[in-house]
């Protein structure tokens, strides 16, 4: 294989692991957030908060000259995700 090509794969590989670690990271930060809600009968969803964070997203991904609609996919993705979590979690507790 072509030594560049390798070189960006690896590149790639490890910023894909960084990711995921990431990603793990932040669903044990927003399962002890579900945890939370859940003991103190709050809602899974913050439609305000969310709105807050896709905008704050879409800013830094404009400022990183990355396309700010991915980056929105990509959070909704994600929210969808720990809501869910948060919904099982309380679901658990009744």
């Amino acid at each position: 294989m072509d030594e560049k090509l390798q070189q960006f794969r690896e590149s790639i590989n490890n910023i894909d692991a960084a990711l995921v670690f990431m990603l793990a990271e932040r669903f044990k930060v927003t399962q002890a957030v579900g945890e939370y809600k859940a003991k103190n009968d709050l809602p899974p969803a913050d439609a305000s908060r969310e709105q807050e964070q896709i905008a704050r997203l879409r800013q830094l991904a404009s400022d990183a000259n990355l396309d700010p609609e991915f980056s929105e996919k990509f959070l909704r993705f994600i929210i969808d995700e720990v809501i869910r979590h948060h919904e099982r979690i309380r679901s658990e507790t009744d």
